[in-house]
């Protein structure tokens, strides 16, 4: 930092001419009860600082210095802890009369961090500034200075037991402090200066600067006035923060019950205590906070309970509300990247609701539409002028679906490479058709559930109306294609010989196949990995194998090109086999699956019939369960 070209008589002559009392005590009073009207003190001579200095036996840092010849001696603020800056007679060092030093030595461990070392050490060697304050105390350490020759200052706070505040120099305290005065008094209607209006000024400048896409422009605008306490800085900074952190949380204040407002916000203040990771009190304390800042709690229960059961919608006015209603059709069966190319074409359409909404943040508590905004395609939302402004259009973010199945031996999010699965296509048929083709007695479609834990949810085969031997699972629902509809098992049950494949029942109106991957990880030692493949046309297989290691057991015409003697060679890897079989899938067949919406996305979700058969008479079988718990 270089001090000098920083003006501290401008800086100060701010500060005074700014200066009020706050509204919540008394003007202050200075040793002799006379009313403090000036902060500070007529500057010291160069020759009292040199005196000054040489009483302590160092050279004083240079920002420091310099205050001390404009201002000997500075009020700071009755809600900062130091109220009060001493002058060159003032100033002396600390000497750590508390014994701070040890304790601080004690926890630096083995491999102590250079600033911890600094920290521990800074309590003996430090400059003590402050002559009134609060069990706080401003110090100046000489051991801990950069290239500049400034000491960074610490401010401790006795009585709160945390670690001390550090600053790089005493200017970056002193500003610190400013700003802090200036958010104290922000909500004040009397407090309007110079620096309010330009604050207020670049607030409105990066508001319009995030609608025409420039976000990263409008950002540092708005940490500064945020640093100011300015009124609407904080709730469109979380803005621009929240869209590249979908999944994160933020916090809109007052703005929840502000009726232009509450349909986009409440449902996205929900989306922590609906997914389960609010704690503090639970859902009435969540409610009660709602309720304080004006939202009603019949309101706030309906949105919680709609967000908690899937059933909340997006649902925006205008042609931008038309294209979100449009791609929800395709998301809600996996097509997510057709889902995003209709929201992002509609993007220059959407209109804010008033002036404290910068961008479509509802879009991400809907539960078909929110996982698709990944934290590209947030930064591509922000990016993208809107709201009647204009600018250049981004770089579309590609594509996240790749074509095919060889995604599948992938190590992608929430599955492992060597994971199993199973899936069942079915030709020409509806997705909400599909519980009733292949589907448990009464079936029917759930809400959309996240696909990341999805597969976690498998019912366990000793609940409810299922028998101990059935192989029920809870499968994801979607279209893979124009022609193909598919329900899709990311954790299933062992493949075993009483395995009756559903291909048959799925395909009354077209064809239906079956593919399924058991792997060996899953079994006793000595167990291969097995693969499945069953089509089916009009009720009756039409051809079938299964592979077990070197042991291959087939039925009907299998067509050459999924030849398993062919595909599966004992001279290749088990992932090189599979990769071979699932690409010649896609070629023969026209199989896909959609990656992003199987692992990150949200479909809807039914329980199968039993993948396996009854015992018969004189077979026995054995069950063991596996509880797998993610770390």
């Amino acid at each position: 930092m270089n001090s000098e070209s920083f003006d501290w008589h401008t800086f100060l002559g701010r500060w005074q001419e700014e200066w009020v009392p706050r509204e919540d005590g008394d003007e202050e009073e200075d040793e002799d009860g006379q009313t403090l009207v000036s902060q500070g003190r007529p500057g010291a001579d160069e020759a009292v600082i040199a005196a000054a200095e040489r009483r302590l036996g160092r050279r004083l840092p240079p920002s420091y210095r310099e205050f001390l010849a404009v201002s000997d001696g500075w009020h700071v603020d009755q809600t900062a802890g130091v109220y009060q800056l001493g002058g060159v007679a003032d100033i002396d060092w600390f000497q750590d009369p508390f014994g701070m030093t040890p304790m601080y030595e004690e926890s630096l461990g083995d491999h102590p961090r250079q600033e911890e070392v600094l920290l521990a050490g800074m309590w003996r060697r430090a400059l003590r500034l402050e002559t009134d304050s609060d069990m706080s105390y401003a110090l100046l350490d000489p051991g801990d200075s950069d290239e500049d020759g400034e000491w960074a200052l610490y401010l401790y706070k006795g009585w709160g037991g945390e670690y001390p505040d550090r600053y790089p120099s005493f200017r970056a305290y002193m500003e610190a402090m400013y700003r802090s005065f200036h958010g104290d008094r922000a909500g004040r209607p009397d407090f309007v200066n110079a620096t309010t209006r330009a604050q207020d000024a670049h607030v409105e400048e990066a508001r319009l600067l995030a609608l025409r896409g420039r976000h990263e422009e409008a950002l540092p605008l708005l940490e500064e006035a945020l640093s100011f306490g300015r009124p609407r800085s904080a709730v469109l900074l979380n803005q621009l923060r929240h869209l590249p952190a979908p999944r994160g949380s933020r916090d809109y204040g007052l703005l929840v019950a502000d009726a232009r407002y509450l349909p986009e916000l409440l449902p996205v203040q929900a989306m922590e205590p609906a997914r389960g990771e609010w704690r503090l009190g639970g859902d009435d304390h969540w409610l009660g906070m709602m309720a304080a800042r004006g939202v009603a709690r019949e309101t706030a229960e309906a949105v919680l309970g709609a967000m908690r059961d899937g059933t909340h919608r997006y649902e925006p006015p205008g042609p931008w509300g038309r294209a979100v209603a449009e791609a929800r059709e395709p998301a809600r069966w996996g097509a997510t990247d057709a889902a995003w190319r209709i929201l992002r074409d509609a993007l220059p359409l959407w209109e804010a609701p008033g002036p404290s909404l910068i961008a479509p943040v509802g879009l991400l508590a809907d539960p078909v539409l929110g996982p698709l905004i990944t934290p590209e395609r947030g930064r591509e939302i922000l990016a993208t002028p809107r709201a009647g402004e204009t600018g250049p259009a981004p770089e579309p973010t590609p594509d996240l679906d790749p074509p095919g199945l060889a995604w599948l031996t992938e190590a992608v999010s929430s599955r492992r490479a060597s994971d199993g699965y199973r899936c069942v296509w079915v030709e020409g048929a509806d997705p909400a058709r599909l519980p009733a083709l292949i589907g448990g007695e009464g079936a029917g479609l759930g809400a959309p559930a996240d696909q990341s834990t999805a597969s976690w949810r498998r019912p366990a085969p000793e609940t409810g109306d299922a028998e101990p031997w059935e192989d029920r699972a809870v499968v994801a629902v979607g279209r893979s294609t124009d022609e193909w509809t598919f329900a899709f098992d990311g954790d299933p049950n062992h493949l075993n010989e009483r395995f009756v494949s559903p291909a048959p029942a799925a395909s009354s109106a077209g064809r239906a196949v079956v593919v399924w991957r058991d792997p060996a990880r899953m079994h006793p030692e000595g167990h291969p990995t097995a693969f499945h493949l069953s089509v089916a046309e009009q009720g009756e297989e039409l051809y079938a194998f299964t592979v077990r290691g070197t042991d291959i057991q087939r039925s009907g015409a299998i067509p050459e090109a999924l030849d398993p003697v062919r595909l599966f060679r004992p001279e290749r890897s088990e992932a090189d086999n599979e990769l071979r079989v699932l690409e010649a899938l896609h070629t023969e067949l026209g199989l896909s699956l959609p990656r992003f919406a199987l692992t990150r996305g949200s479909l809807r979700t039914f329980t199968t019939r039993s993948w396996t058969r009854a015992p018969r008479e004189g077979e026995s079988f054995a069950y063991i369960r596996f509880v797998r718990h993610r770390s």
